[in-house]
């Protein structure tokens, strides 16, 4: 933590360490800053300022400043805080009358995720550790570095970190998926809450697949038809055939509503889960639920989400030469480096003062690979 001076606000300050060492660290940094640039939510991270270097040859580590939380859900998982058993008063301004902190927190989660879709984002890393809490406990998304748009179809081919809260979409290397993605991961965190233990703690994606057919039961043709690849299905059909768990018998602490819930989350075939507006309507949320309170983010120009991102990171506003050229630039292709190269350095008297050294160091580095690295895909 760290005391703003000018503001006497405490805040936390998040160093990447050799920013630009590799490309795929550097634009998923990068890719974070962007999006959240453009999200502001109770229940979404917010990104305070970005520490400028004191000289452009000095620049290798990136320092960004969010606002200051106090734990994350995994250390309260693994705690002795009760999520369950004792009621708690809390957030009198979204509701006033007493709730489940289980409650309360699903509830937060999926508040957040429907203002992130809403915005066309996908966060696809959602776990314990990537949501943060403060001792009202109130709960915030951050870690949006694996985020996509729904127009993005990349993701990684390796469990990053852990693989333990991937739909099955993407064990499966999907090309496409949608938002429904985040709605099994909160579905695994969810589980987890109640029963202090992951509920798919797999070794690697083929060990994640067994344990989540051990539980939901093995998936019918019908069930299989979304995935677009031979071999995927070929694949899950030759899995051990395993019948669905009585989800009530194997969370018996779970209240019904909460079981039904958890069922309606937890199902294999992407386009029978439950979304997150129907999530929030369910039955068990049902003294939070409000639509009042719920905001949504509608991004008018969504084309900025394939705008290069060190571009995309530092538009100003609409209208502005530097937007203007961004827009443009999705007129181009990809490969069309010379004319991404030109049009920043073209405009890089107006960014300078925008971002520092940043557009320096990668205008005066203009080589292909620098050129590419501009880009969200992976």
């Amino acid at each position: 933590a760290a005391l703003n001076s000018e503001t006497r606000e405490e805040v936390a300050i998040k160093k990447i360490g050799n920013a630009f060492d590799n490309r795929i660290d550097a634009k998923r940094t990068l890719r974070e800053i962007k999006l959240l640039r453009h999200m502001d939510h109770e229940n979404v991270i917010a990104i305070k300022d970005i520490i400028r270097p004191p000289q452009r040859e000095s620049f290798n580590d990136v320092y960004i400043v969010y606002e200051l939380m106090d734990t994350d859900l995994r250390q309260i998982i693994r705690s002795d805080q009760q999520l369950t058993d004792d009621h708690c008063r809390v957030a009198r301004t979204i509701v006033d009358h007493a709730v489940l902190l289980l409650q309360y927190f699903v509830y937060q989660i999926l508040r957040g995720l429907k203002y992130a879709h809403s915005a066309n984002v996908l966060h696809r890393d959602l776990k314990p550790i990537n949501l943060l809490l403060n001792a009202n406990g109130n709960l915030k998304i951050v870690a949006f570095g694996l985020a996509s748009t729904t127009s993005e179809t990349d993701f990684m081919t390796e469990c990053i970190g852990t693989c333990w809260y991937l739909a099955p979409e993407l064990l499966q290397n999907c090309s496409e998926y949608t938002a429904a993605v985040d709605i099994w991961s909160v579905g695994c965190i969810l589980g987890e809450m109640m029963t202090r233990q992951p509920l798919f703690p797999g070794r690697d994606h083929v060990h994640q697949l067994r344990l989540i057919t051990e539980l939901i039961g093995s998936p019918n043709d019908s069930s299989r038809k979304f995935l677009r690849s031979d071999k995927s299905r070929r694949y899950v059909r030759q899995l051990p055939q395993y019948p669905r768990q009585n989800f009530s018998v194997r969370f018996p602490n779970m209240s019904p509503g909460a079981v039904d819930l958890l069922e309606k989350m937890l199902i294999f075939d992407p386009h029978r889960r439950i979304t997150v507006d129907e999530a929030l309507c369910h039955p068990y949320l049902a003294p939070l639920h409000d639509i009042n309170v719920e905001p949504i983010q509608f991004i008018e120009d969504h084309l900025l989400y394939s705008v290069p991102s060190a571009l995309c990171a530092i538009i100003p506003c609409r209208g502005s030469s530097v937007h203007l050229c961004a827009l443009a630039l999705n007129t181009r292709k990809q490969n069309d480096s010379l004319f991404h190269f030109q049009s920043l350095v073209a405009h890089q008297n107006e960014l300078r003062p925008l971002v520092g050294g940043l557009l320096e160091r990668l205008v005066n580095q203009a080589d292909d690979a620098v050129i590419n690295s501009f880009y969200l895909e992976e």
